[in-house]
């Protein structure tokens, strides 16, 4: 969600292509862990949802959770719309979500991109409820250092872990009780 990368019509359309032929086990498994780790009816947020691969996966596997997604792009968030899937043309460090709203909010290949990461972190907790959750996939080779320092600062529990050890990815997950 950085402020480089623009996707328009046709390089949204070429993304997409790419994103459902490349990465549909990324997702995949990245909706498995999801729903695994939320509750009925949860609201979760994917930051940087491009095409909305990701949520389309979870509404495919949990259609009882409240799906939400944010994308700089106006032509992403339109492949990412569909019924029951609300989609805004956002940036991370100003989501027009309330304070405490969301249960979970994940990102994928997107954070490597953001331009403030502290200001990514604030805005993040400041949706996030309670005892939520904040799960990060990335780029293992990614630096995303400063992102996580940003986050340790609100909560102790911020893990770096990659996927497999052969895995390109790796996700930052904060875990336990937020500040």
């Amino acid at each position: 969600m950085g402020t480089q990368i623009r996707f328009d019509r046709r390089a949204s359309a070429a993304y997409d292509r790419r994103a459902t032929r490349l990465l549909r086990g990324f997702y995949r498994r990245v909706a498995g862990e999801v729903a695994a780790v939320t509750g009925p009816g949860a609201a979760v947020l994917d930051v940087g949802t491009g095409p909305g691969r990701l949520l389309h996966e979870l509404a495919a596997r949990r259609p009882d959770l409240r799906l939400a997604g944010a994308d700089l792009s106006p032509d992403m968030a339109a492949l990412a719309r569909r019924p029951g899937i609300r989609v805004e043309v956002a940036d991370v460090a100003r989501l027009p979500w309330p304070d405490d709203s969301l249960d979970l909010i994940v990102s994928t290949l997107s954070a490597h991109e953001w331009p403030d990461p502290g200001a990514a972190a604030a805005e993040l907790f400041r949706v996030l409820r309670p005892g939520g959750r904040i799960v990060i996939h990335d780029f293992r080779f990614a630096r995303l250092g400063r992102l996580r320092d940003a986050l340790s600062k609100t909560t102790a529990g911020v893990r770096r872990e990659p996927h497999h050890p052969l895995s390109i990815y790796t996700r930052i997950q904060t875990v336990g009780s937020l500040a």
